[in-house]
C-alpha cells in the first residue's frame, strides 16, 4: 500500500507542477499582449495627434476662407445698395 500512496502523491506534484507551468506560461503571454497593446495605444495616440492637428489646420483655413466671403458678401451688398440709390435717383430724378 504504500508504493500506491507514493505513486499517487508523486503524481498530484507533477500536476501541480504542470499547472503551476501552464499558468506562468500564461502569464507570460499575457504580458507580452499587454507590451504589444501598450505599443499599439501609443502609435494610435500618435495618429490621432496628426489627425487632430490636420483638422485644426483645415478648420484654420476654412474659418480663413469664411471670413473672406463673408467680407465680400459685405461688399457686393454695400455695392449693390449704391447701384440701387442711383437707379432710383436716375429714375425719380427726372
Amino acid at each position: 500500500m504504500l508504493p500506491i500512496r507514493r505513486y499517487c502523491c508523486s503524481s498530484r506534484l507533477r500536476s501541480f507542477s504542470n499547472q503551476a507551468l501552464l499558468l506562468q506560461q500564461q502569464i507570460t503571454e499575457l504580458q507580452s499582449a499587454a507590451s504589444q497593446n501598450a505599443a499599439h495605444i501609443k502609435e494610435l495616440a500618435a495618429e490621432l495627434q496628426r489627425t487632430l492637428s490636420a483638422l485644426e489646420q483645415a478648420a484654420s483655413i476654412a474659418e480663413t476662407k469664411l471670413r473672406r466671403a463673408l467680407w465680400f458678401c459685405a461688399v457686393s451688398m454695400a455695392l449693390s445698395a449704391i447701384a440701387v440709390g442711383i437707379a432710383l435717383v436716375l429714375i425719380f430724378g427726372r
